[in-house]
């Protein structure tokens, strides 16, 4: 019970440290101590007084780790009320995660812009903090400065952490370059169903990598004899397959062509930033990339990742739901067409400004104002394709739309085994959803939101879904245990308020 108590003060520490924008060392330096006894302490390996709880309280200005309570994260909700203003979209999630791992490949000073401070990120940088890549917040807390070491060391892998996040995978096609031998936990994250790492293996096998899975751990083994001879055709178009591909060919001294590739927002953040450390990689945009790599890469780089269009998706939602007008600015519009087409034809009204280049100087962007419209159901059933096609996260936020609207909208969700399960939570909510198997749900509008009380989803994108209706909903909600939700989305609360929304964080006591 008190190795428990240690582990979660020492969670609680390196949480605020985080949010805070501190490295271990600057924490060290205002308590007087080391950094390896704060590593300690975060870790729960270390016995630690009530009087140093109150010190750290104290120089991370964070009362909750001075009162010294743990918990989950709830929300309260208090719906009906309009939108109003505008308001921002953050960097990609999922571009930023791609981005830590592919830190690996250089030798060289990384430097992030703008990164998403969200727990999947934090994840991931406490994974490669403990296999002794150096990493700290830098022009307040805004921007990320990455410096790998000479030799990593993975023995002492934060097993934790990498098992509660599936992007940890994207370290295999790094890693391929820089050891024979290694171990990687299995992957965690969001309860979607059983997803396949098959596709992932078959690519990486053209590098010679061969894995053995075994008491929850990737065994890999590298054969240096083995390149690729002839393309790579990947047997799934998916995101984190072609990134991880993209990975093993950039430190691969040859050309490797990959076919089938994902062209989506995460997929040409990563190819822009691959060019920024020299590699050149052709097709960017197209389902064919050929990718010239460099046997070895050290480079001082600064990289700007683009806009999440995932995000710019659920504001979009956000401000269809409560019936509000809205402006969402930087939507990366080349992500989004497909919805707002589909949007557009269910009558939506909105309003776009002319387009201008992200700071990657390649994504184009766009600000976005939404207005209260009368919605009708779409013709067709909602459905996601590999990019141009509709984004498998944005399908989520139909759900919202399509109980908003009038008529019966059909949503198939082929991609997860049971993600479309969790959309029939927001029948406690007043919508009608038919579940019609796992991928399959029947919605029907309009619905009169009411407010309830309920356990969030275990799946990202349905647990927003849900806080989106809450919003909608005549009085108060509440969403226990937001943990999922702050994995993908930064300080996501603090923004809907700063837009109109009442919503308070609180924790059991």
């Amino acid at each position: 019970m008190a190795d428990d108590y240690l582990v979660r003060i020492g969670r609680l520490i390196r949480d605020a440290r985080q949010h805070r924008g501190w490295t271990q060392t600057q924490l060290a330096e205002a308590l007087g101590t080391s950094q390896s006894a704060v590593n300690r302490i975060e870790r729960g390996n270390q016995n630690i007084s009530l009087e140093m709880i109150a010190r750290i309280g104290e120089a991370l200005d964070s009362e909750i780790v001075s009162l010294g309570y743990a918990g989950p994260m709830h929300l309260r909700v208090v719906g009906g009320r309009r939108l109003s203003g505008s308001i921002d979209v953050k960097t990609s999630k999922n571009a930023c995660v791609a981005l830590l791992c592919a830190t690996l490949l250089n030798a060289g000073r990384t430097t992030l812009r703008r990164v998403a401070r969200i727990e999947e990120v934090y994840r991931i940088l406490e994974v490669l903090g403990s296999i002794g890549v150096r990493t700290r917040w830098i022009n307040g807390g805004n921007d990320l400065e990455i410096i790998p070491p000479a030799e990593l060391d993975l023995d002492s892998m934060d097993t934790e952490a990498a098992r509660r996040t599936r992007s940890v995978i994207m370290f295999l096609g790094p890693l391929l370059h820089r050891m024979d031998h290694f171990k990687l936990p299995y992957a965690g994250g969001c309860d979607l169903g059983t997803r396949t790492v098959t596709p992932h293996m078959t690519a990486l096998r053209h590098f010679g990598l061969e894995i053995t899975a075994t008491d929850g751990t990737y065994i890999a083994e590298v054969d240096r004899t083995v390149a690729p001879k002839r393309a790579i055709v990947l047997t799934e178009r998916g995101d984190t397959v072609t990134e991880n591909a993209l990975l093993a060919a950039a430190r691969h001294d040859g050309v490797t062509v990959i076919r089938n590739a994902s062209s989506n927002y995460m997929v040409q953040d990563l190819c822009f930033f691959l060019e920024e450390l020299g590699v050149r990689v052709d097709g960017i945009g197209t389902t064919t990339l050929t990718v010239h790599g460099a046997a070895h890469i050290e480079r001082d780089v600064d990289f700007a990742p683009s806009e999440d269009p995932v995000e710019a998706m659920s504001l979009l939602a956000a401000a269809v739901v409560t019936e509000s007008e809205l402006t969402i600015r930087r939507v990366p519009v080349e992500f989004l067409e497909i919805e707002l087409a589909v949007l557009e034809e269910m009558g939506l009204d909105h309003e776009r400004s002319p387009e201008y280049a992200a700071d990657n100087g390649r994504t184009r962007l766009i600000d976005l104002t939404v207005r209260p419209s009368k919605l009708q159901a779409p013709l067709d059933k909602i459905h996601p394709m590999p990019f141009p096609g509709l984004n498998i996260d944005n399908v989520p936020f139909f759900a919202a739309i399509a109980a908003s609207a009038q008529g019966q909208t059909l949503i198939h969700d082929w991609v997860y085994d049971n993600r479309a399960i969790y959309l029939t939570d927001l029948n406690r909510l007043g919508a009608q959803v038919k579940l019609l198997d796992p991928h399959r749900v029947l919605v029907d509008g309009t619905t009169r939101w009411r407010s309830a009380e309920m356990m969030c989803p275990p799946a990202l994108r349905p647990a927003v879904v849900v806080l989106l209706a809450m919003m909608a909903a005549e009085g108060t909600s509440v969403l226990r245990n937001v943990y999922v939700i702050n994995r993908g989305y930064e300080d996501l609360a603090e923004r809907l308020n700063s837009i109109g929304a009442q919503i308070e964080i609180f924790r059991d006591i």
